[in-house]
């Protein structure tokens, strides 16, 4: 099969414990109703497309769930994730863990979707034959016909949310155009495919109807929206548009690629109230060598200047970035270099992964020579500097008070976020559930009364 499953996985180990589980309630076929169970592995952009399936599946009168527990469920649909070795591990394990599932009984239909179905589909079919169907990320209508259902043109704009009522993603485009020798979504997504701003319009005042009122704006690649369309760049047109609709009041930017980045951005920012003040820009490197070799179109020199000229247009900006160690042939020295960086620059938000050596990609026809052992200590210590930069950044903060949405209740705390944050990945505010009281999804004035490395604790403002 695939590398991935070859090299890193047992493909036959036995009954898994999760699929163990669920054997225990295990049914024979009925005459009753069908159920569908979506499980969603992967990213945000892999939910939206789950969420697309159940919106098109309950239009056709499904009873569907989504990440359920649920053993009334006959059919499953897998949306899985091919971006690296740990996702694609984790896609095949639970395809084999259903499949297994099925194979006792316990449900009657199993099809599988998403990233790495698009990429090893013929790996996949030979070696998990179980599965009764697999499609790949652009075969919607194909997966609702093997389920009888039709593919409503209508629904087109809705969509089912699977996250908190009060926020969600808005996916503005698909694929991508760019050449990183590391990348493999052009193989599993194809190529950048916006969507128009009416149409993305619509969908936002959809979203706004049902309640939502944060927008985390997605794609492979934000600010090449609108060069296939409209012949031009034209995120900044979307964020004004978007900024219109009534029951919008944030509007998140994530993956922004910092090459030919329009700088328009920054001033839609700063013009706009709703567009937050925050931007997720990957920047995977910063020395010069490695991101020639990672192909990334940029200099270390041209990045600073990028930096510069974002906290010099919105001075109050959250910028978060993404970094990757372990590329071939990084030095010491290299490594080095991309640690001073982290320090020079002092990211508000930052994450770290670790090379994946992937078929396919330009990068895999280099040798993949440093040792997992040092990747992982390498990204480690990006970490630890970027805890201490944290640290120094939150405790700034005790003492200001500060706009925060609020997500849920957990562990006696209403817990929600800046407009310098978002779900999931960023910090948090922590606000006493014993000595206040806020409704999840609203939002409330916050006065910072304690920090930690990246969490806020506070009291509610009248």
């Amino acid at each position: 099969m695939m590398s991935v499953c070859s090299s890193t996985l047992d493909i036959r180990p036995g009954v898994p414990n999760f699929a163990a589980s669920k054997i225990q309630g295990m049914k024979t076929k009925t005459l009753r109703q069908d159920k569908v169970n979506v499980i969603t592995l992967g990213c945000s952009k892999n939910l939206v497309d789950s969420e697309n399936i159940i919106t098109q599946l309950r239009g056709n009168d499904y009873d569907v769930v989504h990440d359920s527990n649920d053993e009334d469920a006959n059919i499953v649909i897998v949306n899985t994730c091919g971006f690296i070795d740990l996702a694609k591990e984790e896609s095949v394990n639970t395809i084999l863990e259903y499949a297994e599932v099925k194979k006792q009984g316990g449900i009657e239909k199993l099809y599988v979707t998403g990233c790495l179905s698009q990429r090893y589909k013929d790996d996949l079919e030979q070696e998990i034959p179980e599965v009764d169907a697999y499609f790949g990320t652009l075969e919607l209508p194909g997966l609702l016909a093997k389920l009888n259902a039709d593919y409503k043109h209508e629904l087109i704009g809705e969509r089912v949310t699977t996250t908190p009522q009060h926020y969600a993603y808005l996916k503005i485009s698909e694929g991508c155009n760019r050449t990183c020798s590391f990348c493999a979504i052009p193989l599993m997504r194809g190529k950048h495919v916006s969507k128009p701003i009416e149409q993305l319009v619509k969908e936002a005042e959809n979203l706004a109807r049902l309640g939502v009122k944060e927008l985390m704006l997605i794609a492979q690649e934000l600010t090449y929206y609108g060069l296939d369309i409209y012949k031009k760049r034209e995120l900044p047109r979307l964020l004004h548009a978007l900024a219109d609709v009534d029951g919008i009041e944030w509007i998140r930017l994530h993956y922004a690629y910092p090459s030919k980045f329009p700088a328009e951005i920054f001033d839609a920012m700063a013009e706009r109230r709703e567009v937050c003040n925050y931007l997720d820009i990957p920047l995977q490197h910063a020395n010069n060598a490695v991101l020639h070799r990672m192909r990334r179109q940029i200099t270390r020199e041209e990045t600073v200047e990028l930096v510069r000229l974002a906290r010099e247009k919105v001075p109050n900006l959250t910028l978060r970035t993404t970094l990757l160690v372990g590329f071939p042939g990084e030095t010491e020295e290299e490594f080095q270099d991309l640690c001073d960086f982290v320090e020079e620059m002092r990211f508000d938000r930052l994450g770290v992964f670790q090379y994946s050596h992937e078929e396919n990609t330009i990068a895999y026809d280099l040798e993949d020579d440093v040792p997992a052992e040092i990747k992982e200590a390498r990204a480690a210590r990006i970490m630890e500097i970027q805890q201490e930069i944290s640290d120094a950044k939150n405790q700034e903060k005790v003492g200001q008070v500060l706009r925060v949405l609020f997500d849920r209740k957990e562990g006696g705390f209403f817990v929600g976020r800046t407009e310098g944050d978002s779900p999931e990945v960023d910090n948090e505010v922590l606000v006493k559930a014993e000595d206040h009281y806020v409704r999840v999804g609203d939002f409330a004035q916050v006065k910072i009364t304690e920090a930690t490395d990246y969490d806020l604790f506070g009291t509610l403002v009248d």
